[in-house]
């Protein structure tokens, strides 16, 4: 038997100790809770994406009654950016929740689809996107998907040569 161990490197800081640049994907991110409809769980949750070119995308999770139909923030502002600037790359994704009128408490992280998504994002790329999953105070960094997904599925797992390889 053979064991492995898998670590993440996480930078935790507080929101007055982000970049400028992180500060506005994540302000992005808390304005685009506005626009969840979630009259099931009340769970608000926003979501931003920085484009290399420097526009600022931004999704919000959007429930249905007839489950699982909707669709979690993360996708919609990945998806969004990937339709509407296909060919650009994303550099940041930060994610945060609120309930009623208060930001979460608690890092707001992605499900597992959402984390799927985003390891896609990133080979289309060819780069990692820094993530940052945020509560009303701090935010926690990662350099990329692998700190989240760390076995992640992407296209080259399709390829018969990297299917043998695996195994």
């Amino acid at each position: 038997m053979k064991t492995i161990e898998i670590r993440a490197k996480i930078r935790i800081c507080s929101h007055s100790e982000l970049s400028v640049e992180q500060k506005n994907v994540v302000e992005a991110a808390k304005r685009a809770t506005s626009g969840s409809y979630s009259p099931y769980s009340n769970f608000k949750v926003g979501a931003a994406v920085l484009l290399a070119n420097g526009e600022i995308i931004t999704g919000s999770n959007q429930e249905n009654a007839a489950y699982p139909s909707g669709l979690c923030a993360e996708r919609t502002a990945i998806f969004y950016a990937g339709a509407n600037y296909p060919d650009v790359a994303i550099h940041k994704l930060a994610i945060i929740s609120r309930q009623g009128d208060e930001f979460g408490r608690e890092i707001c992280s992605p499900c597992g689809a959402c984390r799927q998504v985003i390891c896609e994002a990133e080979a289309r790329a060819g780069a990692p996107i820094e993530i940052l999953l945020c509560s009303a105070t701090e935010a926690y960094i990662f350099d990329g998907i692998d700190g989240l997904l760390p076995f992640g599925f992407s296209g080259k797992d399709l390829q018969c040569d990297a299917a043998a390889e695996k195994h």
